[in-house]
């Protein structure tokens, strides 16, 4: 029985990386793989060469450790044609078949080959074109004199720091007004550096770890 590996990616920590993995686990079985381990990459684009888990299997790749490499399809290993067929190359090199599920490509022929070349391409003008699109609407956003980009959250940020330095915890404060942790630390730093009141001045500093 060949041993293989799972590699699974999802962009943002919204998504969720266990729908890949329960439909490569099934993939595996049909096909009679046994998985020697799961590699995973959470909230990591696939236009960056470089991520922990993806590190990961070339590494254990590069031991031998399994003789396949399946994926839920073409995009999850990586956006740019020069990275994705660096890493298959790499694969290849290495006596690792690659398969993706989506696409229903192996490696394992010369047609295999071609396919994910073209494909791999596809995928990357289809990026090409998504980013285009989005340039195209700033420009339009622009033209109409209307705002571009992350608009500032309409909170009260006097509310937010007085509710902190009265002994609210960190925590509690964003859960309150909904906003992040993060905001809530960076709105008393700025507090506590533009000036605050007497009052205010003589609490103590605000940890992060509240």
């Amino acid at each position: 029985m060949k041993k293989c590996a799972i590699y699974a990616r999802v962009s943002t920590t919204d998504q969720r990386v266990d729908n890949q993995l329960i439909d490569l686990r099934l993939f595996a079985e049909q096909r009679g793989y046994e998985v020697a381990g799961e590699y995973t990459d959470v909230g990591i684009s696939g236009s960056k060469a470089r991520r922990p888990g993806l590190d990961a299997m070339l590494r254990d790749a590069r031991k031998r450790k399994f003789a396949v490499v399946i994926v839920a399809a073409f995009d999850r290993m990586a956006r740019s044609v020069k990275h994705f067929l660096t890493v298959v190359d790499e694969l290849d090199s290495l006596g690792v078949e690659f398969v993706s599920r989506r696409e229903n490509i192996a490696t394992d022929g010369a047609m295999g080959r071609l396919f994910i070349t073209l494909i791999s391409s596809i995928a990357e003008l289809e990026a090409e074109l998504i980013k285009e699109r989005v340039r195209a609407g700033i420009r339009r956003r622009k033209l109409e004199g209307l705002p571009v980009g992350r608009q500032p959250l309409d909170v009260d940020h006097e509310a937010i720091v007085a509710a902190r330095l009265g002994g609210m915890s960190l925590t509690n404060v964003a859960k309150q007004y909904g906003v992040s942790r993060a905001s809530v630390v960076r709105w008393v730093r700025e507090a506590r550096q533009g000036g605050l009141s007497s009052t205010e001045a003589d609490q103590p500093p605000v940890s992060c770890a509240a």
